[in-house]
């Protein structure tokens, strides 16, 4: 049966996603992909010309992937929140969406974290790089949307997102349980900026 592009490009990137983040960029040949997604190296060669491509193509798609997760996990907290959802509860529900994929089977850290361990550290490969960034830019900005109660949304977004990323980096070290203590983290700051003054309407909850 003749493949068309798009679907020998959907089955490289989830072929290259369960190889690059369960052994790494460097562990994984092409070859292997090229097996395991059933295309032939000339296709693989011509949808991504080298490894570093294909690994930044792979990173765009699992953080496309990600972040859809995360604000379908937002959406449905906000709709079950009484009375109302305002960011303190959207903020707690994106933690509540990270600790769910830190929980998982076969949880390995941040594959961005990885990645740049990889690749993509200063004078490394700008493409992974690139994508990196991208997406860590990506996600800091739906945190701030998420913010936008407070009076400062930005530097309330900026901190849960340091937290959240500690608490990907950390519990691959120490096990799923180290996201607790950052989830308590994570409140304390809500708690900090709702004493501020920013937000009254859901103070207190936890």
């Amino acid at each position: 049966m003749k493949v068309d592009d798009d679907e020998a490009r959907t089955r490289v990137l989830e072929t290259a996603e369960g190889l690059f983040y369960e052994r790494g960029i460097h562990a994984v040949g092409m070859a292997e992909v090229r097996d395991g997604a059933e295309v032939s190296l000339a296709r693989l060669y011509k949808l991504y010309p080298s490894k570093h491509h294909l690994a930044a193509a792979y990173l765009q798609s699992h953080g496309l992937r990600l972040r859809k997760r995360l604000a379908a996990s937002v959406e449905r907290a906000a709709a079950a929140a009484v009375p109302t959802a305002g960011s303190r509860v959207r903020l707690l529900a994106a933690f509540d969406s990270l600790r769910e994929t830190i929980d998982e089977p076969g949880f390995r850290g941040c594959a961005f974290v990885n990645a740049w361990a990889e690749l993509g550290g200063p004078g490394a490969d700008p493409l992974v790089a690139d994508a990196v960034r991208e997406h860590k830019a990506l996600f800091r900005e739906y945190l701030v949307g998420l913010a936008e109660d407070y009076d400062d949304p930005r530097a309330v977004a900026e901190r849960v997102h340091v937290l959240m990323e500690g608490a990907m980096v950390t519990s691959a070290l120490l096990g799923p349980r180290a996201a607790d203590q950052t989830r308590d983290a994570v409140a304390a700051v809500l708690a900090a900026a709702d004493g501020a003054g920013s937000v009254t309407s859901e103070r207190g909850e936890v």
